[in-house]
């Protein structure tokens, strides 16, 4: 199966681009990007996958403004041209290859719509490949790579406007491919755990861009880890990454699985540590992008060209139901006297004993 990808010397196998290196039906190919002003308590949030085992591309754009999150998604079934990055009214075009990439909702019948670029602040960060097995099966094995940047264009919820402007309006992308569970559970004996304990952060601060992500089993053992300080010098000299291994403390809402405060900190080989002090001020529930969600799963076959929507209201959001574990809390930061915001995703499921959760879905008390 030739396509037009296989003009161009990005082979990594003897097969046509089309065909992925591997059979598991739970390979895929995905964009992530979010973005938010903090003042204006503003998120959105845009995922795109591929899976081509499947056949099947789903997206979804998600917008959090005045206490509701609202959502519109696509999915369809996959065609040979994976340059075709769109769904619906759904579209990831990539200007500038790791600069410049471009979203646009086009009009639906939910009212939503946005045409928005991201410019890179820095290179990319290529997180340590996550590699894991449950029993004898390798249920997850993908590369990611994480960028911070900034935001232009617009954004209209429902006939409202909101003009985004790279200097008040942040965030971050990121890309993973590989294996992970997609689509529909595998029949018979279930093997996947019933136990996840998962952080990640990218945040800006005036002198430094700064990631961490930290995957741990129930006991506390750390199974997957990184950071990194991207130092900001003055705009002739290249940012400096300092990789670093990370601490934390946390405190859990009372009732739920939400982090209400973090300190982190990240140790650079070398260097001072950079004590990072979090304060999660807004919610983004993750399901609006399809992460975990019982029909709008990542590559779950929902139609052959199906376009859905609908808006939450974040009050009436019970966050000890476990449809919402999984967000990103728009956050402030503080590191010493310098001040800035970020994101902090997490998700916890399961036992996990540095955090005083011995359930399955138990809140803390």
């Amino acid at each position: 199966m030739i396509t037009e990808w296989d003009d161009f010397p990005v082979h990594q196998t003897s097969d046509p681009v089309a065909f992925p290196a591997t059979s598991d039906r739970n390979f895929y190919d995905r964009y992530f990007f979010h973005g938010y002003d903090i003042e204006k308590r503003l998120f959105f949030g845009f995922a795109l996958g591929c899976y081509p085992n499947r056949a099947i591309v789903d997206s979804a754009f998600s917008v959090v403004l005045n206490g509701q999150q609202h959502i519109v998604r696509a999915s369809k079934r996959a065609t040979d041209n994976h340059r075709a990055l769109g769904v619906g009214p759904l579209h990831v075009q990539v200007l500038e290859p790791l600069r410049v990439l471009r979203i646009l909702v086009e009009e639906n019948q939910w009212q939503l719509r946005a045409d928005l670029q991201f410019a890179a602040s820095v290179a990319p960060i290529e997180e340590p490949r996550f590699r894991q097995r449950s029993g004898t099966r390798l249920w997850m094995d993908y590369t990611r790579m994480t960028q911070h940047g900034t935001w232009s264009g617009w954004i209209e919820v429902r006939g409202l406007r909101v003009e985004i402007h790279p200097q008040q309006v942040l965030g971050a992308r990121d890309r993973s491919w590989g294996v992970r569970p997609v689509g529909e559970p595998d029949a018979g004996v279930p093997s996947l755990p019933m136990q996840f304990f998962w952080l990640w952060g990218p945040f800006h601060l005036p002198n430094a861009w700064v990631h961490f992500a930290v995957s741990e089993y129930a006991d506390g053992q750390r199974w997957h880890e990184c950071a990194s300080v991207i130092q900001r010098f003055d705009e002739s000299s290249a940012p400096r990454l300092l990789p670093a291994r990370v601490r934390y403390q946390l405190r859990l809402r009372r009732g739920t699985r939400q982090i209400d405060w973090a300190e982190v900190w990240l140790e650079p080989e070398g260097s001072e540590a950079m004590k990072l002090e979090i304060q999660p001020v807004l919610h983004f529930y993750m399901a609006g992008l399809g992460y975990g969600h019982p029909e709008w799963g990542h590559g779950r076959y929902v139609g052959d060209d199906v376009v859905g929507g609908e808006t939450w209201d974040l009050a009436a959001i019970d966050p000890a139901v476990p449809f919402y574990f999984h967000i990103q809390s728009l956050a402030r930061v503080r590191a010493g006297t310098q001040y800035g915001c970020g994101v902090l995703e997490q998700l916890i499921i399961g036992p996990h004993a540095p955090t005083g959760l011995t359930g399955l879905f138990d809140p803390a008390s």
